[in-house]
């Protein structure tokens, strides 16, 4: 599974395969290293990894980097990514800056492409005009679009989304040749004394065309049907007015595209969305496929739910050694790709989800199939297609389980059919107390709380 993490020695990557397929089939309980484990035996086993030295968080996303590239061969690729809080400390804390391969045809997660850490201590904000980009913390956007660009060389197209903190002048100037960008606009612009801002010049466009609209539900507000107005315009930003820039070219030409809502109901706030892009905007279609990509940007919103508050719970890990802290929160964020590319299997077109990930699971029960990718789908919508048919799907892609997949199959099949039996109790909890006459029946269909006699 995690075979090749940082070259480590067999035992040692066994391991880190134990944990990740130990992620995986507890998605949706938390993160627990007890838990995780299993038993005694297994937490040592899992302590130990996290805190070897050899262990690499790096290393891990580079491997899954790697098997994301075999996926993504004449596809158009989105490339996303966004920062997320692991541990919170008034200021500062420890945070994951991640980015995700999607395919932008059928919103399937191909894999991960890139993952780093960041740890703040105290501001440095007196100095930032100050300091080159590579000094500076926003440099990790410039670092996610240069990975994009090697890890799906072999896409027919890479676009890069990104939400607002993603607005940099020097991520226009410096993106790789094989890359394009999509980025929500943050900052009012000024083009001169005599000139209208950026958002100014937006506010004064005609309208284009209105495009009607599905607003998804999300927490604090309920879906609903709207309409949205569109604005197109070419622009060039000027550099900004620093020493650093006086050596670069006189401004980057791109593309604003403004959407809007109409008529959002009372109490809510409207949709407002300034977009940047380097593709070419001339038409109203044009601008309606621009807006269609970014909205793929809430895979990662939902990965990262995956992570924490419906998944992994990542923020509430109380490890306090911030090496072994990184090695598990990376191992849960590759596990988290596969439990969406599970969600996607289930909800979504299969037709190469997981690709990536062939060989790991090929189910023998229709029913099981259908309990598990419940359970990794947690709140998910639910769908009316049958569980044979979502197996099927499953089935054509190729995939095999190994022996700990279909352990855990046999054991959604059992809770979907009969969800008050009674759990295999594990090897070392398989005790005869030496002065009660019962013992734990071990049968998948006996009853819970009810005991059976010693023989039976």
């Amino acid at each position: 599974m995690i075979c090749g993490w940082g070259g480590l020695a067999t035992v040692a990557w066994k391991k880190g395969a134990f944990l990740l397929e130990r992620l995986v089939s507890t998605a949706g309980q938390g993160v627990r290293v007890r838990k995780l484990g299993g038993n005694r035996a297994g937490e040592i086993r899992l302590s130990r990894f996290l805190r070897n030295g050899a262990v690499d968080p790096q290393a891990m996303i580079d491997e899954a980097a790697l098997r994301t590239a075999g996926g993504c061969a004449d596809r158009h690729i989105l490339a996303i990514q966004d920062t997320t809080v692991v541990r919170s400390d008034g200021g500062g804390g420890l945070y994951l800056h991640a980015m995700i391969g999607v395919d932008a045809d059928d919103g399937a997660i191909v894999g991960a492409i890139h993952g780093q850490f960041l740890s703040r201590d105290q501001g440095k904000r007196g100095t930032q005009r100050a300091r080159p980009i590579e000094e500076k913390e926003s440099y990790r956007w410039l670092e996610g679009a240069d990975q994009a660009a090697k890890v799906c060389a072999a896409a027919r197209h890479i676009t890069v989304i990104a939400d607002r903190e993603s607005d940099i002048y020097e991520a226009f100037t410096r993106r790789p040749a094989n890359v394009e960008l999509v980025v929500r606009a943050a900052k009012d612009r000024s083009f001169g004394k005599d000139q209208p801002s950026l958002f100014a010049m937006a506010d004064a466009l005609p309208v284009a065309a209105k495009l009607a609209f599905t607003l998804p539900a999300k927490p604090g507000r309920k879906q609903r049907d709207t309409q949205l107005a569109i604005r197109f315009s070419p622009v060039a930003l000027p550099p900004p007015k620093n020493g650093i820039y006086k050596k670069t070219p006189d401004g980057v030409r791109l593309y604003l595209v403004d959407v809007r809502e109409t008529a959002a109901p009372a109490g809510e706030t409207p949709i407002h969305w300034r977009l940047l892009t380097t593709y070419a905007v001339s038409e109203a279609d044009e601008a309606a496929a621009v807006i269609a990509l970014y909205r793929r940007r809430w895979t990662i919103e939902q990965l990262f739910r995956t992570l924490k508050t419906q998944g992994f719970d990542i923020e509430g890990l109380r490890i306090e050694d911030e090496g072994a802290l990184s090695n598990l929160v990376m191992a849960a964020f590759v596990a988290a790709v596969i439990v969406q590319q599970l969600v996607h299997a289930r909800d979504g077109p299969a037709r190469r989800c997981l690709a990536p990930h062939r060989g790991r699971l090929r189910a023998k029960r229709p029913a099981a199939a259908g309990s598990l990718l419940r359970q990794a789908g947690g709140q998910h919508r639910q769908t009316e297609e049958p569980a044979s048919q979502r197996l099927a799907c499953l089935c054509r892609l190729g995939l095999r389980p190994p022996r700990w997949m279909d352990r855990l199959l046999r054991k959604a099949w059992t809770n979907r059919h009969a969800r008050r039996m009674a759990p295999v109790p594990g090897h070392q909890t398989r005790r005869r107390p030496p002065l009660i006459r019962f013992r734990q029946c071990v049968n998948l269909i006996a009853p819970l709380g009810r005991r059976c006699p010693q023989g039976g």
